[in-house]
């Protein structure tokens, strides 16, 4: 993701909060919102025998950086602005 975003392309700070207290439907939005970013991250040239590339998304990759996410969602605390 660049450092420039459109505001709609991010998530609401309700759906984080409900996210990081653990609610299973909020973090299920939140994997959904980044699947074509991990996909992204997640594609590799492949070469078969004959030299020829191949492009393919490695989805055990996927599920790596989905199991980090979701820990990362669980550790995330909101401080509060005094």
């Amino acid at each position: 993701m660049g450092k420039k975003q459109a505001k709609g392309n991010l998530l609401p700070f309700s759906l984080v909060e409900q996210a990081a207290s653990g609610d299973i439907e909020a973090i299920d939005r939140v994997l959904r919102h980044y699947a074509g970013y991990i996909r992204t991250l997640a594609t590799r040239k492949f070469y078969d025998e004959d030299g020829m590339p191949h492009i393919c998304v490695d989805e055990e990759m996927c599920k790596r950086m989905e199991i980090k996410l979701i820990t990362r969602i669980l550790h995330f605390r909101v401080i509060p602005v005094k």
